[in-house]
């Protein structure tokens, strides 16, 4: 009895699913890059070296300058009554109003009590005359004196460096980039809640109930699924009289349905019949109670594969309606609004760089899911070897 060997541990399925998915490394890159661009989300307008809201503080002086730019600011104190309080919530959610009226400046002079800005000169700016400012003025409060010439150097006057470059607006491409990950995957989360919430309870009750109701809903699924994307944004946006942020989200939601509906739909109807339910239906257990404590949880693995996959089709579809104009809607920084903006300029350096920067952002970002999705479907497929295990 004592030379035999000890008898395998046993491990539940959902380890397995872990250990597969663990070992499919495109999948883990996917899951890492879609984990950063949450943390970036996140963090929002905290991380951002724009914070105003939506990113939008821009110096026309400094339209469509190259990555890595970098031009010297003098920033004055906006007059304000009474100025609002910095609270760390709202600038998370909303940024922060800007504080100071900028512009840059081509050099400066300290002479006496008052400091000379000499004019900033690019290739689209116009000829001007130097300008004279009271350091008092520039830095904000009274007094005089070597304090007050610190203050104005160190804080009021700097260089600014904009590594991803600026928009035609002047606005800095890297905050906006960032930002617009935050549109990006509230979208695509919004829709997949709304696509999940909705096709698991009409696939649900199509595939359990059957009969003239599943007809009857099968033919709706069959229209929908008819109609293209766009055109049913469209008509929702219409519906609701808006084009907004939160329009896009649910316009977006409720085209992707279907595919959730369809997957729920065929897997009631091969479970339905099993051993498990007709016991439940024995014991005088509701139809509810039915579906959505023992036949939804055994649809967990397709569900999260579809998921993922609706993922990446709600970022692209949001990116192709904010490109026509039918989405997100300016200044709100989007990737869509940000291809289109650099298609405006295309034939210039700048159109290069805003085409190209948010149009590799969307791309990673939905091969990531792709990969993910990849990924978990093979994870959950039993078939699938596992070496180590």
């Amino acid at each position: 009895m004592s030379g035999r060997s000890a008898p395998p541990a046993v491990r539940p399925p959902g380890y397995y699913v872990r250990q597969r998915l663990w070992q499919n490394r495109p999948a883990m890159l996917g899951l890492g890059f879609i984990i950063l661009c949450t943390l970036v989300a996140l963090a929002g307008y905290w991380v951002l070296p724009d914070n105003s809201p939506d990113a939008n503080n821009g110096l026309v002086q400094l339209q469509k300058e190259p990555p890595g730019f970098t031009a010297t600011v003098l920033r004055l104190p906006v007059p304000a009554a009474e100025p609002a309080p910095d609270n760390i919530w709202r600038t998370w959610w909303q940024g922060r109003e800007p504080r100071f009226q900028e512009s840059p400046i081509g050099g400066y002079q300290l002479v006496g009590d008052s400091v000379r800005i000499l004019p900033y000169r690019n290739h689209s700016a116009l000829a001007e005359l130097p300008r004279r400012y009271a350091l008092a003025a520039v830095a904000g409060q009274a007094g005089s004196g070597p304090e007050l010439r610190r203050l104005v150097e160190q804080e009021r006057i700097g260089p600014r460096t904009y590594w991803l470059g600026t928009d035609k607006a002047g606005r800095d491409t890297l905050s906006r980039l960032l930002l617009g990950t935050r549109v990006s995957l509230g979208i695509g989360l919004v829709a997949v809640l709304i696509s999940l919430a909705l096709g698991m309870l009409i696939g649900a009750v199509a595939g359990y109930v059957g009969g003239w109701v599943d007809s009857l809903l099968l033919g709706l699924m069959t229209v929908v699924w008819s109609i293209p994307g766009i055109m049913l944004v469209i008509a929702i946006s219409l519906a609701l009289d808006s084009k907004g942020v939160w329009t896009s989200f649910v316009a977006v939601g409720l085209t992707m349905w279907v595919d959730v509906a369809r997957v729920v739909r065929g897997q009631m109807l091969s479970l339905r019949e099993k051993t498990f339910v007709e016991a439940g239906r024995v014991l005088g257990l509701p139809q509810s109670r039915l579906i959505a404590r023992h036949l939804l949880p055994n649809m967990t693995g397709p569900l999260i594969v579809i998921a993922t996959s609706n993922f990446a089709a709600a970022i692209l579809l949001e990116a192709g309606l904010s490109f026509l104009g039918l989405g997100v809607q300016p200044p709100s920084p989007s990737w869509g609004l940000m291809v289109n903006e650099g298609f405006q300029l295309l034939g210039t350096e700048a159109g290069l760089w805003l085409t190209l920067l948010p149009g590799l952002a969307i791309s990673l970002l939905v091969l990531s899911f792709n990969l993910l999705g990849n990924g978990l479907r093979d994870a959950y497929d039993p078939k699938t070897p596992l070496s180590n295990a």
